[in-house]
């Protein structure tokens, strides 16, 4: 099936907001949504690990965002073949933009309309995942009844193979492969688009202060395979994470403990240091920030509790190792 529409932005599934759900997340299920630009070396395989899925959801809409490539090709024979896959083609807007994957996925959750279902969540374009991924996931949704977006760790290809990543932490779910609870969902207002990305972040701040657990599990593994660009890109990329941090809201002494402790990833010391630069750069010109005040100050609350945890660890570790 192919469709062709604009990018209106499209406030999600706010037209049509679910009542509570009373029955199990296993038995109403779970629905993905997938932004692919220009995905043609990785899409078939992704598709391939959610066909392998013990559980598999009940839609998944692939948003092709203006790809040039085999990417519609590919997707299209698999929708074919496989009747919960949806296929939709969106106009790319003009240049370069990190909220396009975001607008791509507002666009393709117009067509969940109508649907029943307990969670909703983002796979991306170029990762894939064990069999049993979305079988234990949605588990986890049943045991915990707060819990309002979970997804697995992060590892990605070094010395041959695959590894966690360096910035995987259980209180940071990577919207990589997550699972968001639709009342979540619908309580945060969906995945917001960002001038500098970060929709995940956001996410799972926003269900944090609305109440809703947010949980990363270790023993789920997220294979990513896109390989990184070369240093120039990266450096870019740093930069424009750091600008991501201020928009959001980082508090600076966090930041900066953040990124000296990031200091080992690629570009070694660059990587940090761009990043850093990034976040001062918007802080000089002091540039608006797209959320509120409230978000600010939670977040920063947040973060102030994980540097004194911190930084109370090496103080405790301190004096046992020199008693006073």
């Amino acid at each position: 099936m192919n469709h062709e529409t604009e990018l209106n932005s499209p406030d999600d599934l706010a037209a049509t907001r679910p009542a509570v759900l009373e029955s199990g997340c296993r038995t109403s299920g779970y629905v993905l949504l997938t932004a692919a630009y220009n995905e043609g070396a990785t899409i078939g395989s992704v598709i391939l690990s959610v066909v392998a899925q013990t559980f598999q959801p009940k839609l998944w809409i692939i948003v092709s965002d203006g790809s040039t490539d085999k990417t519609d090709e590919i997707v299209l024979q698999h929708a074919r073949e496989h009747a919960f896959i949806r296929f939709l083609r969106v106009a790319r807007v003009p240049g370069r933009s990190f909220g396009a994957k975001v607008r791509a996925l507002h666009a393709g959750s117009k067509l969940l309309d109508g649907a029943t279902f307990a969670l909703i969540g983002n796979l991306d374009a170029d990762v894939s995942i064990a069999p049993s991924y979305f079988d234990e996931l949605v588990a986890k949704f049943d045991e915990q009844p707060r819990l309002g977006i979970a997804g697995g760790f992060v590892c990605e290809e070094s010395g041959g193979e695959f590894q966690s990543r360096r910035s995987n932490r259980v209180y940071s779910v990577a919207h990589a492969a997550q699972l968001v609870r639709r009342e979540c969902y619908d309580a945060i207002g969906g995945y917001a688009i960002l001038e500098y990305g970060g929709e995940d972040w956001h996410a799972q701040t926003s269900a944090r202060m609305k109440g809703w657990q947010v949980e990363a599990f270790p023993q789920l593994k997220i294979y990513h395979h896109r390989h990184t660009g070369e240093a120039d890109n990266l450096v870019r990329h740093k930069f424009r994470q750091g600008r991501m941090d201020y928009s959001l809201g980082s508090d600076p002494l966090f930041e900066v403990l953040k990124c000296l402790e990031r200091i080992p990833e690629r570009p070694i010391l660059v990587g940090g240091l761009a990043r850093l630069t990034g976040f001062f750069w918007s802080w000089f010109r002091s540039d608006q920030r797209p959320v509120s005040e409230e978000f600010v100050a939670f977040l920063s609350h947040e973060q102030k509790q994980k540097l004194m945890t911190t930084l109370g660890g090496l103080f405790g570790r301190g004096r046992m190792h020199h008693p006073s």
